[in-house]
């Protein structure tokens, strides 16, 4: 009789899987909150003293973003563990090599990797440049980790190819990362899954469905809470129960272990270092863009919390802003279409008490002049509590997680004429901070995690 493969659910994307004694593990967070704003929806703790004392065969990750890769998690496991990363940037390899692991290795697409009894392929995502998915074979079982991908049409034919699939772990929510800094230029997504999703999952035809790649929501007051997750468990499960009334959909709450073999899936013992803490079968609740506060009273709220800046880190902010934002603008690749006349940006900063202070900036090219309030008529503005700001420059924020806020007001008739035109990614601050820097929150985690400047 086959020993089945044990399937547990970390957190996320973090899944172990163990067969016949072997235990390989994939996109391990071990942290909650993780990526600094990101609470494990349902509640959780984490054992840290037992993790350290976990062994895995091998670690499989599955691209580089923090929610998916963090060095302090992987700081709790032993340094022999095999980590195996896909990633196009040479900087990450080194980054865990300096954090003492000694068997460091990338993935290739469509190359097996074997650990034991289980043989592992990466899959290429629909953005090859961040992402893959992982196919896991055991114990005569087939499982596709979806992780966070799309899949294109022909790694969908590839896909049917290798099947049939036992269980896909699909991931379930549309987050709305980019609309959430434009919530007033945004239209409200439809609470349900899209339909490629539904011709995929049929496509594919598995026994068993895991809504997957989405257990957490931001900090208990957030107005992204109920704005950033259209989707709900309940609709997944219904919607895909009924255009796959041969397959089963199985809630994997942090913890939760299931075997899967021949005849079914059937419970299995737990993952003893994590505890959950409350109601474990909740929700997601959308309400379109949810009416957010105003910029000012989040920053009140991150103070409150115990986000505030000490003079020296205020004086990092203020200096980006009087001359480091102007020199990385023109560093950046330059914005086309909107951007491609010159456009006078205010950028406002909250502090701690929700005070702002505005910086006005002439946009022309690929140069950034600071100028003064009778420099013409706004044609972009940008709010940011000064927290989240310092954040990003010396703690590798990630955008997801800054509030950041973007055009929440009217312009000219001829500036809204040309808005149509611009990309909330095209943000002067956006492309300052983010368009050109890779592993920002890993290089910041390897300098707390070792104690170097």
């Amino acid at each position: 009789m086959s020993p089945g493969l044990t399937v547990s659910r970390i957190l996320h994307a973090g899944y172990v899987f163990e067969c016949e004694g072997v235990r390989i593990a994939f996109d391990t967070i071990f942290e909650n909150p993780f990526s600094r704003n990101c609470h494990a929806f349902p509640d959780l703790r984490f054992d840290r003293d037992a993790i350290r004392a976990q062994r895995f065969d091998a670690v499989f990750i599955s691209h580089f973003h923090d929610d998916h890769c963090s060095l302090e998690s992987l700081d709790l496991l032993a340094r022999d563990t095999p980590i195996l990363i896909y990633c196009i940037f040479d900087e990450l390899f080194g980054m865990v090599r300096r954090l003492g692991f000694t068997d460091v290795r990338p993935l290739r697409l469509n190359e097996a990797i074997n650990v034991g009894p289980f043989a592992v392929t990466p899959r290429e995502a629909m953005d090859a440049d961040v992402d893959s998915m992982f196919q896991v074979r055991a114990a005569g079982m087939n499982v596709l980790n979806v992780v966070d991908s799309w899949i294109d049409d022909g790694t969908l034919a590839q896909l049917v190819d290798e099947g049939p699939w036992d269980m896909v772990l699909w991931p379930f929510q549309t987050m709305r990362e980019l609309e959430v800094l434009a919530p007033t230029r945004a239209a409200a997504a439809p609470p349900e899954l899209p339909q490629e999703w539904i011709a995929q999952l049929q496509a594919l035809a598995p026994r068993y469905v895991v809504p997957s790649s989405c257990q957490f929501v931001q900090e208990p007051w957030s107005w992204y809470n109920r704005a950033f997750f259209p989707i709900t468990y309940a609709r997944f499960t219904r919607e895909v129960g009924a255009a796959l009334p041969d397959a089963q959909i199985v809630r994997l709450n942090p913890g939760v272990s299931v075997r899967l073999d021949d005849a079914g899936i059937h419970a299995a013992p737990s993952l003893g270092w994590i505890t959950p803490v409350g109601e474990q079968d909740v929700d997601y609740v959308y309400e379109g863009n949810a009416a957010p506060p105003p910029t000012s009273e989040i920053a009140r709220l991150l103070a409150r919390d115990g986000a505030q800046l000490n003079a020296e880190q205020q004086e990092r902010v203020l200096d980006y802003c009087r001359a480091g934002l102007a020199q990385k603008y023109g560093d950046v690749p330059a914005a086309c279409g909107y951007f491609d006349r010159p456009r006078i940006w205010q950028l406002t900063l909250f502090d701690h008490v929700g005070s702002a202070t505005h910086w006005r900036y002439r946009l022309d090219g690929d140069t950034a002049t600071p100028v003064g309030p009778d420099a013409g008529p706004l044609g972009w503005i940008t709010e940011v509590p000064m927290v989240k700001l310092y954040a990003a420059l010396a703690l590798g924020e990630s955008l997801t997680s800054m509030y950041v806020r973007i055009n929440a007001t009217r312009f000219d008739a001829a500036t809204e004429q040309d808005l149509p035109d611009a990309d909330v990614v095209d943000d002067p601050l956006v492309r300052c901070l983010f368009s050109d820097t890779f592993g920002a929150y890993q290089a910041a985690q390897l300098r707390r995690l070792l104690n170097v400047d």
